[in-house]
């Protein structure tokens, strides 16, 4: 295995070996762990609720539409017309209607700049949001940081951190560097977010996106396997959420879903206009993985942030023909998970990241 150094920053595909003790690499970040926020989210998947959320500061991605961009794009100036507030994500079953959804979420106009973290704190804060009552362990983002990220659990594990650990990610990742976190990561959950190399060019700046996005997955699969579900081990864990699944599902339609112990969840956010990307991408996952083994979660959500005058094709939300296209291609290929109401494009669930604290709940 290669390796891995700060000194010259190859944690991701941009490779850019930045010296990253002294200056910051492409991720805007430098050697200093920064965390955004840490809460008991109830924003995610039903199968990883209640998630116990940790977002970092930095992305090796530079996303045009990114929702998180104060954190994500520290060093950006965003801003002009668009909304500010992101979307939840709310989650149906076959029979069900979306639940309400409560919580902060509202963008202030000030952004404090998070603290440095040091791996043992890093590891304290996994096991207190343990101790509240999560069900998991959500690392929103943790590219920039696999080297201390992989410091905290190796920590928290030894002090008894127990739950299941998803590495909540973008995509783009080196296979290589993956290699570091093999035994410490139970679930992983890439926003797998295209097909095209031009989409993901203009959009990303990443005309490698989908290439260096197989390596990556196949290298998730090959470390953590076909999903496993269980019961919960979270304090005060309510009644498990429902999933709606494929018709050849073996768990069926509307059965209670328990927590993803192991496995592969890939999500996939539907763009405006490139519904046929998305078909794509419904079709490499069905061919290059057996259905029944991952779980996908389809997003309806998108929502036009900040100034986007340079990409006036991104300024509405997706159609609802659009969405359905990519529904059939997904629900034909047999593959199973979640779908989102088209209405869960609100400001309800998005964290607030101005207020500077690390444990905050959002319901």
């Amino acid at each position: 295995m290669q390796n891995f150094t700060l000194k010259a920053c190859r944690l991701c595909p941009r490779d850019c070996g930045a010296d990253r003790t002294s200056g910051t690499g492409y991720c805007a970040q430098g050697a200093s762990l920064r965390v955004a926020k840490a809460m008991i989210h109830q924003g995610e998947e039903p199968c990883l609720l209640p998630a116990g959320a940790v977002f970092f500061v930095g992305c090796n991605l530079r996303c045009v539409f990114c929702q998180n961009y104060e954190i994500s794009h520290p060093d950006s100036k965003r801003g002009g017309e668009g909304e500010y507030g992101g979307p939840s994500r709310e989650f149906c079953s076959e029979h069900t209607e979306p639940s309400p959804v409560h919580g902060s979420g509202e963008l202030g106009s000030e952004h404090r700049e998070p603290s440095p973290v040091s791996g043992a704190d890093l590891a304290a804060l996994f096991l207190k949001l343990q101790e509240e009552g999560a069900a998991t362990i959500d690392l929103v983002t943790p590219t920039p940081w696999l080297l201390q990220i992989r410091e905290a659990l190796t920590i928290a594990k030894k002090q008894g951190l127990h739950l299941p650990v998803v590495f909540n990610c973008g995509g783009y990742e080196s296979a290589e560097a993956l290699r570091l976190m093999e035994g410490l990561v139970d679930v992983y959950m890439p926003d797998l977010k295209y097909f095209s190399s031009e989409a993901s060019l203009k959009y990303s700046g990443a005309a490698d996106y989908f290439d260096r996005a197989d390596e990556a997955l196949r290298e998730m699969y090959r470390q953590v396997g076909p999903v496993q579900f269980g019961k919960s081990s979270a304090a005060g864990q309510g009644k498990p959420k429902e999933e709606r699944t494929g018709q050849d599902s073996p768990a069926g339609i509307g059965q209670r879903q328990d927590i993803m112990q192991k496995g592969l969840l890939v999500r996939h956010l539907v763009l405006p206009g490139l519904y046929k990307d998305s078909v794509r991408l419904m079709d490499y996952l069905a061919d290059t993985f057996e259905p029944e083994t991952i779980r996908l979660s389809l997003l309806a959500q998108y929502t036009p942030f900040g100034s986007l005058e340079r990409f006036p094709e991104l300024r509405r939300r997706i159609t609802s023909f659009e969405y359905e296209k990519v529904l059939q291609r997904a629900d034909e290929r047999g593959l199973e998970g979640y779908r989102q109401f088209r209405n869960a494009a609100t400001m309800a669930m998005r964290p607030d990241f101005t207020n500077g604290g690390l444990m905050t709940s959002v319901r």
